[in-house]
């Protein structure tokens, strides 16, 4: 059996994302591709339960370092567990943020470094990385208003402003460095965002 492909989608919160992962898993939907749609942290029972212990407000008191190691715990169990069998198999596997939400997250805005969490990163995937990445790019600003209109906010995104301006650097400077990461320009309707991210998937899937 062919092999499938991995696509992740990345950005800060309030970017656009699931609205333009709901446009592509309805394009696949519609021409009968099988395809597999997961978020991080998450996808799993464990995964899922670290996934309300990091997004919950009542642990404002955790380190960086336990976040950082709770990320990477959840990532190594989708990664044996859910991806790399369904990319193995020949499925589209579709995931909501990946290794690079961690590289601008922790290793640039609450600056970690690079070396720390790409190790890291490096021993939760086992080197298993996305054919193809899309970061929906917009200013924090217009998320903040996107935010807003979605109402209460999890513990990440209540971290202000310039944190989200930090992440969006570490994003930007992420994506300069790879050749994997296609930067998107997020402002736009959804559907002029979403006919560029499907020019780039059209021979993929």
């Amino acid at each position: 059996m062919d092999r499938g492909c991995f696509i992740t989608f990345e950005g800060i919160d309030g970017c656009g994302k699931s609205t333009q992962i709901g446009l592509l898993t309805g394009y696949l939907e519609e021409r009968g591709i099988d395809y597999l749609l997961l978020r991080e942290p998450g996808g799993t029972v464990i995964g899922e339960n670290i996934r309300t212990i990091l997004l919950d407000k009542k642990n404002s008191g955790m380190t960086d370092m336990t976040e950082l190691l709770l990320f990477e715990a959840a990532r190594a169990q989708i990664v044996s567990e859910v991806i790399r069998p369904a990319v193995e198999s020949g499925k589209v596997v579709i995931c909501d943020r990946f290794f690079d939400s961690t590289a601008a997250y922790q290793g640039y805005a609450k600056n970690m470094g690079q070396d720390v969490v790409e190790t890291l990163n490096q021993l939760a995937t086992g080197g298993f990385y996305p054919d193809i990445t899309f970061l929906l790019d917009i200013t924090p600003e217009q998320a903040m208003e996107r935010r807003a209109a979605r109402g209460e906010e999890d513990r990440i995104e209540k971290l202000g402003m310039e944190f989200q301006k930090k992440v969006r650097d570490g994003y930007l400077a992420i994506a300069s460095e790879s050749s994997r990461i296609v930067k998107i320009d997020g402002a736009r309707t959804p559907e002029d965002t979403f006919s560029e991210i499907l020019g780039y998937l059209e021979e993929m899937i």
